[in-house]
């Protein structure tokens, strides 16, 4: 069969209950074809594609019946389209014929082969009707406002017939459903038809007398299912028999949705065992802290381990001291999904698009097929692992499309969303081929968490091209951030959305540092021993570091080639300054960064061979991973961290610096780049431009030199910031956020479930 119905008031109206039922049987029942019959033009239709949780119609008639296209491809279907096309005038003869009728006002809407205008009664005239008649065109009225222009023998009714015609369907196979005398003309058909509850009064009693139309009593979507089984197109059972299976709900009030597992896992002797990691570290012993109370809670990350292995559990506890009922519930993946997924899609496509090096990005298709339906799974496990209205939290890009799974899987949880990575502006992002499907899936999310108030605003200047947003509210971005200071400052943040009468909270909450971890190394003998030895190899040397990850989003080249240039422009510091750069590689499997590697080994030896001299290396590059313990020793003797990439969601490694100086009284000075999102936060840091080869340099030379009482009034700044907002602080405010989101989202659904 085919469902054919208006939107306004009646596909996108009804009450919650009422709207996800039907939208689920129009998803999951195979004999259903949905067809949109709209008033509004395509580029008004198209939001509404975007939008995970609506069906995607097969077919779309919009423009008062003026346009019809394929529900996917968006391309005309042209048998119905010629035959419109042939009788409309264009729109230029239109408004010059009906210029002289001033009291008309044209529509501010897309609009094709039609010319839509505001009108009251009265200007109906003959002569506005004769002028329409000799343009060999229609004239439509409705609600007392409305007047379309249409090409003649065009409008709802006529193209919907044309489209039954050509797609071979009999009486019994179309049902029709709209609320606005707009609609009349498709009502009137050979068809059943419904009016949902609510219905313009005059289409109401045009129709009275018809035994084809059934005037339902529930508005919208539940006016529709009244008349599936009003007319019986699910058979004698009805709508009831293809509800929707209950959900299996599970026991976890708090599920944190996360790409690894919270501990380590590895296939010995054939058996797979668990291993407390033996230094975690990021962001996961924060988590982990919000199970310590008892409550149940579900950890879902992926695993390559076969589940044929001995040992295998698609569910297993965490630590059953600390976290008595937190689970680990596995999405088992294949090493080559996770390839694609993770290590090739990611961060080929995603990764630098997202900090704005989109010209490296690589989109293909068939990666985005195994990206989605990894995170169709990660959307399934969490779904079965959440209790009744449980709060649901996912991290990152990888896990983009999760909410658009689960949201139709779990209508009643909250979806909380913290993006760790930079988040670019609309003219960046919107070179993803894919960035409606990605921005309608995140608007499912009841929070979206971002770093800074800058990413937050980027996001929503996405969103704003995908589809209409409404601003509810906005929140001054100081104190707790920089506005004017740097380049990812922001005096104001929207900070909640409306969309299709959905609300959605949007925060900025950078993470903290675990502060106890880095008091805990400088505690240790032997780290103190370690800081003593590179004090003595370096003593006479002011030392500037560089600590990062080989990637070409750091900026590690262009910081090598300053400081050449700060050799070459401040002879004085030769022999006497020298730049320690620990650079983690990449992964083996990550071959994009090979010739970066080669590119900076290439500079490094040209610039040792340039400047060294006996008992003096200008350039010590180090690529390797190092202890974190080790970093501290750096980060505690480094007159200053020289962190310059060019463009960086956070920074920890800038913090860490900042911590371990503050924790020894330190006079370091941090020389950050302001591209980095650190640096919207940390007071006292020198901010640098790192595009800038001059500026690069000139910041290292101001830090180099700067007065003690200076630096130690900078790094103090900094290192307020850094205690205050530590990763407790993070984890807690971020959940509070969702909390209070949480609570509004109830009213609102309440409201909504009201009577009209």
């Amino acid at each position: 069969m085919l469902l054919a119905t208006d939107l306004d008031g009646t596909f996108l109206s009804g009450n919650p209950d009422d709207r996800q039922q039907l939208y689920h049987l129009i998803n999951h029942h195979p004999d259903i074809r949905l067809a949109f019959v709209t008033g509004r033009g395509i580029e008004m239709v198209m939001p509404l594609l975007s939008d995970p949780s609506i069906p995607q119609p097969d077919y779309i008639i919009c423009d008062v019946g003026a346009t019809i296209v394929d529900g996917e491809t968006l391309q005309p279907i042209t048998h119905i389209q010629g035959e419109i096309e042939q009788n409309w005038p264009g729109e230029l003869a239109v408004t010059n014929a009906l210029a002289a009728f001033t009291e008309l006002q044209r529509q501010d809407v897309p609009q094709e082969r039609r010319c839509s205008y505001y009108c009251e009664q009265g200007s109906v005239s003959a002569a506005l009707q004769t002028a329409v008649s000799q343009l060999g065109c229609d004239l439509l009225y409705s609600s007392d406002q409305y007047l379309d222009v249409l090409p003649r023998g065009v409008n709802k009714g006529s193209t919907l017939d044309s489209l039954a015609e050509w797609l071979g369907l009999s009486q019994d196979q179309v049902l029709i459903a709209g609320d606005s005398l707009n609609d009349l003309a498709m009502i009137s058909l050979d068809y059943p038809s419904v009016c949902v509850g609510g219905s313009e009064s005059r289409l109401l009693e045009a129709t009275e007398r018809s035994t084809m139309v059934y005037h339902a009593e529930k508005n919208g979507c539940g006016g529709i299912l009244e008349a599936f089984n009003y007319f019986g197109f699910l058979g004698k059972a009805g709508v009831e028999a293809e509800s929707r299976e209950e959900q299996q709900t599970g026991k976890s009030d708090l599920v944190v949705v996360y790409h690894r597992l919270p501990f380590e896992e590895k296939v010995e002797n054939g058996v797979m065992v668990e291993r407390q990691p033996s230094s975690p570290n990021g962001i996961i012993p924060t988590l982990l802290s919000f199970f310590g109370d008892g409550k149940p809670g579900s950890w879902v990350a992926w695993s390559t381990v076969d589940p044929a292995t001995p040992g295998y559990r698609t569910r297993s506890a965490v630590d059953i001291v600390k976290y008595p009922k937190l689970v680990a519930a596995r999405v088992a993946l294949t090493t080559h999904q996770v390839d694609i997924f993770y290590k090739k899609f990611s961060k080929e496509a995603f990764w630098p698009t997202l900090h704005t090096f989109w010209e490296r990005a690589t989109f293909l298709e068939e990666d985005w097929l195994v990206y989605l339906e990894v995170n169709r799974l990660f959307a399934e496990r969490a779904a079965a692992e959440a209790a009744e209205n449980a709060v649901i939290w996912i991290h990152d890009y990888n896990l983009w499309m999760v909410p658009a799974f689960l949201r139709e899987l779990r209508p009643d949880v909250t979806i909380a969303f913290f993006h760790h990575t930079y988040f670019p502006s609309a003219d960046v992002f919107n070179v993803v081929p894919w960035r409606r499907e990605i921005i309608g899936s995140l608007l499912q999310c009841d929070f979206i968490g971002f770093h800074i108030p800058r990413q937050s605003e980027n996001f929503v200047d996405v969103a704003r091209g995908v589809t209409p947003i409404k601003v509810l509210e906005k929140q001054n971005c100081a104190p707790r951030f920089m506005t004017y200071g740097c380049a990812v400052g922001l005096e104001e943040m929207t900070s909640v959305i409306e969309v299709r009468g959905r609300i959605i909270h949007l925060g900025a909450h950078p993470v903290g540092l675990d502060l106890g971890r880095i008091s805990h190394a400088l505690d240790n003998p032997e780290i103190q021993a370690q800081i003593q030895q590179l004090k003595q190899e370096l003593e006479g040397t002011r030392v500037l570091l560089s600590v990062e990850r080989l990637d070409y989003t750091k900026g590690i080249l262009e910081k090598v080639h300053a400081f050449e240039r700060l050799l070459d422009e401040h002879p004085e510091l030769i022999g006497n300054v020298t730049l320690v750069t620990i650079c983690v590689p990449a992964a083996a499997e990550m071959t994009v960064y090979a010739e970066l590697q080669v590119d900076i080994e290439q500079a490094v030896g040209r610039i040792n061979g340039r400047f060294a001299q006996i008992g003096w290396t200008p350039l010590q590059f180090f690529f390797r991973k190092v202890p974190f313990e080790q970093l501290v020793a750096y980060y505690a003797m480094a007159d200053v961290m020289w962190i310059t990439p060019l463009r960086d969601g956070l920074n920890l490694v800038a913090k860490e610096y900042v911590a371990t100086q503050g924790m020894v009284d330190g006079a370091g000075v941090l020389v950050l780049s302001e591209f980095a999102g650190a640096a919207a936060e940390l007071r006292g840091a020198l901010l640098t431009n790192p595009h800038s080869p001059h500026e690069l340099a000139d910041s290292a030379w101001q830090g180099l030199i700067m007065d003690e009482a200076e630096a130690r009034s900078r790094i103090r700044d900094a290192f307020d910031v850094v205690q205050h907002h530590d990763i407790e602080r993070w984890g807690h405010d971020f959940l509070d956020a969702v909390e209070v989101a949480r609570l509004a989202n109830i009213q609102q659904v309440a409201e909504d479930s009201q009577p009209a």
